[in-house]
């Protein structure tokens, strides 16, 4: 049957009497838009994100949007961010009519790289948007800094990170507001869409509340334009089962990265996530969303994989700045080397709690044996 990239059955089969129960609750109780499990859900995740609020809304891409338009940020703003994310980041920005501002990667984590951003900054700049990619934490330490240096506003792009820590604190907390993303193929995950912001700032949370609920507080008045943007009920059932095993699910994963680092360790060719970030340390906890690797000649791996059945995927193949949507912004190839090799080069392999260590020697024997083919053509 192969390895998939990812593999969505195995929590429900776990927790199916459970998850079931909860649906048929919901079909029974007959609340089903803001309902009692979303309230339930927002006070859950809020404290487990070590915030204050939790407005649960309908997608990870809404989160972004609805933030950014509770902190005012709209035409002739601009918002520093990644160019090696998925479109979602820039299309929040887009939408309130602010204008994305690239600050190049670091290779090492390809989260923005926080050395660069002071440079990017213009009396135009409202925000900076970092995104925790992978699972792992930018570095919000010094983004924070800059942030109160320059009177600046933080919006975390959680997304792929909900559990990830840096500095022992949660990744959602350090910003005016983080946003998370349930896609299923999340760390935490519901059955369709879903998503929601965090902050500990009592106006930003009002503003996401009424703004989810197209702009009123009291029904039929309505002092904002907003959205319909709310997080379903039956999903919120759902997550809050779930929630009660993501740091188990994410410390598998962690155990995953540490293995497939130690199959490939003396792989030549293929660069890994560092030890130490695979490990729990005080300075930062990454919870793999993604186990992502570095080859030279991705084209020959993904081949190899393929025939082999064994799943992987290419997050993210164009950077943003080269994407047609952002044309107008000027940029062309060069203009931010790092995320454009990154582009080339990252490649994710299968990664899921339930992943055993045969499948990941499996993986980790095709890798080796793909590479090493591809090194021996280019040296004859």
């Amino acid at each position: 049957m192969g390895i998939p990239l990812c593999e969505l059955t195995h929590a429900y089969q776990g927790l199916k009497d459970e998850i079931d129960a909860a649906m048929q609750a919901v079909a029974a109780d007959g609340r089903y838009i803001l309902g009692p499990n979303v309230a339930a859900l927002e006070r859950e995740i809020a404290e487990y994100c070590q915030c204050e609020y939790a407005v649960g809304v309908n997608s990870g891409t809404d989160a972004l949007y609805l933030a950014l338009k509770a902190l005012g940020i709209g035409p002739g703003d601009e918002v520093i961010t990644t160019p090696f994310t998925f479109i979602a980041t820039t299309e929040a920005i887009g939408l309130v009519g602010a204008t994305p501002v690239f600050v190049d990667i670091d290779p090492h984590t390809h989260n923005i790289d926080p050395r660069l951003i002071e440079a990017a900054i213009t009396p135009r700049t409202k925000a900076i948007l970092p995104v925790h990619l992978y699972g792992r934490p930018c570095d919000m330490g010094t983004i924070a800094g800059i942030a109160i240096r320059y009177g600046l506003r933080v919006v975390e792009d959680c997304a792929q990170a909900i559990g990830a820590t840096c500095h022992g604190r949660m990744v959602g907390s350090f910003g005016s507001a983080g946003c998370l993303s349930f896609f299923p193929s999340k760390n935490l995950g519901c059955f369709g869409d879903g998503g929601m912001v965090v902050t500990n700032d009592a106006t930003v949370y009002e503003s996401v509340e009424m703004l989810r609920r197209h702009g009123g507080k009291v029904k039929y008045h309505h002092s904002r334009l907003g959205l319909n943007s709310r997080l379903d009920e039956l999903q919120a059932a759902i997550l809050r089962v779930k929630l009660k095993h993501l740091d188990n699910w994410n410390g598998a994963r962690r155990q995953a990265a540490v293995r497939y680092n130690q199959l490939l360790s003396d792989t030549q060719g293929v660069a890994t996530p560092t030890l130490d970030d695979a490990r729990e340390t005080d300075d930062i906890r990454s919870v793999y969303h993604q186990y992502t690797i570095r080859v030279h000649d991705r084209e020959h791996l993904t081949s190899q994989l393929s025939a082999a059945g064994i799943g992987y995927g290419v997050y993210y193949p164009c950077p943003l700045h080269l994407q047609e949507v952002h044309q107008s912004l000027g940029h062309g190839e060069g203009s931010f080397p790092e995320a454009e090799l990154a582009a080339k080069q990252c490649l994710s392999l299968p990664m899921f709690p339930e992943l055993t260590p045969t499948q990941q020697q499996e993986v980790a024997d095709c890798v080796r044996q793909a590479v090493a083919a591809s090194a021996a053509e280019c040296a004859a």
